[in-house]
């Protein structure tokens, strides 16, 4: 008679990346090159197999398993238990470390939330707003490219752009924009020849 070697509740036809499972505990072991990680839900931990670690999670990878390790408390992601890479809000990166105040020489960069050299911020990170000139007057009121010929157009106005926005700034708006207009209407004269053409 051929003894199983696996424990009667653990099954081996599991879902979600399991190698192996159970129904109270969920996952026991993971299939290749995933993550082992413990999920609470309520009291009872299940385990749970993923592609890569949660955020506040780190992957280390061993012979027999790859599993999530938590982060520091005040780190938010992490490289390495001991190297975060965003900090939890009110805390600064400084060398892989999240810190309350930064260490004297350097300042709080709020944008970054990292400590920097005093005075280097970093024109990436700082907001540059779009300025634009005032607004010209507006046209001759036109149709076709024409002033004459006809009752109802349209006037334009124009305004330059005076500051181009950096990444993080508000965006420029609109440099034209043009309104309907009403003129007397007139007729207009053929080049060169003196005669006038009747309004259409």
């Amino acid at each position: 008679m051929l003894v199983s070697s696996v424990h009667p509740n653990v099954s081996q036809g599991c879902q979600g990346g399991c190698a192996t499972c159970s129904d109270y505990n969920g996952c026991l072991s993971c299939k290749p090159r995933l993550f082992f990680v413990l999920e609470r839900i309520g009291m009872k931990q299940i385990g749970v197999c993923l592609s890569s670690c949660p955020s506040g999670y780190y992957g280390t990878r061993y012979p027999d398993i790859n599993k999530c390790a938590k982060c520091k408390a005040d780190c938010d992601t992490c490289f390495t238990r001991n190297f975060c890479t965003k900090c939890k809000s009110g805390f600064y990166l400084y060398s892989g470390k999240c810190l309350e105040k930064c260490p004297d020489g350097l300042e709080a960069n709020n944008h970054t939330m990292e400590c920097t050299s005093i005075g280097s911020a970093c024109p990436m990170f700082v907001a540059v707003h779009c300025e634009a000139s005032e607004w010209s007057p507006w046209s001759p009121c036109t149709k076709k490219g024409k002033t004459c010929g006809f009752k109802r157009g349209n006037e334009v106005r124009v305004r330059e752009i005076v500051q181009h926005p950096s990444a993080r700034g508000n965006p420029c708006p609109a440099t034209s924009e043009s309104r309907k207009c009403m003129v007397q209407r007139k007729r207009c004269q053929k080049e060169g020849k003196g005669t006038t053409l009747s309004s259409s």
